[in-house]
């Protein structure tokens, strides 16, 4: 059972590296790799099934809804399809589906109709990889990838956006640490994971004390 479950997971690696060869750098097979790693992380102090684990973390952005025109179906169905051609487990499939249904940050006000230790384990490792230096790094990659501004004083981060407006958003890439990455430390469910959020949280902050300064010229 090992070799196979091990098998499925070389399988999936392969997939996800060819699938996302030519995705926004921020959501690519680095990305899902980061999160893989991390989710092996924090899997090690919670009791969890770590092939779904491994398997959830390598397909949860197979096919961002952001890149399909907001299909929020497009993971799911990939994913899906993948693993049955794989002739995985029925109830494993269904429970990787259902991580990759309820992993995404979508807005303050969203609440997911799904809970797990393993999805809980996968949406820590997917919420680090969206905070510190790798954070800031693939918030402004994708707002360059969108077109949008740096930062614009005028236009104030907006904290109390419904998921539509969350979606549709095209404010300066700035406004995401507050209307996010700034948001995700409070969100996290383990404890190995909010350790780690703080200090990234800290890291955060400190680029952001440092951008305003350099704003205003004042160093």
């Amino acid at each position: 059972m090992q070799l196979y479950k091990e098998d499925i997971i070389q399988k999936t690696i392969a997939y996800v590296k060819e699938t996302l060869c030519n995705a926004e750098g921020g959501h690519d097979w680095w990305h899902a790799y980061r999160v893989w790693k991390l989710a092996q992380k924090i899997a090690k102090t919670e009791a969890v099934d770590l092939f779904i684990v491994e398997i959830g973390a390598l397909l949860h952005d197979i096919a961002d809804a952001k890149f399909y025109d907001g299909d929020e179906s497009a993971g799911p169905c990939k994913a899906r399809d993948f693993l049955i051609a794989l002739d995985v487990d029925q109830e494993i499939i269904a429970h990787v589906v259902k991580i990759i249904e309820n992993i995404s940050f979508k807005g303050g006000k969203h609440l997911t109709q799904f809970k797990s230790p393993e999805l809980d384990v996968i949406q820590d490792a997917d919420r680090l990889d969206a905070m510190g230096a790798i954070g800031i790094a693939r918030t402004f990659n994708y707002g360059g990838f969108k077109h949008r501004t740096i930062y614009n004083p005028e236009i104030a981060p907006n904290l109390n956006m419904t998921k539509e407006e969350y979606k549709n958003t095209n404010a300066p890439t700035i406004n995401h640490f507050y209307e996010k990455l700034l948001l995700l430390r409070d969100k996290m469910n383990t404890s190995t994971a909010k350790s780690m959020a703080n200090h990234r949280q800290v890291y955060m902050q400190q680029y952001l004390d440092e951008f305003y300064k350099e704003w205003a010229g004042e160093v």
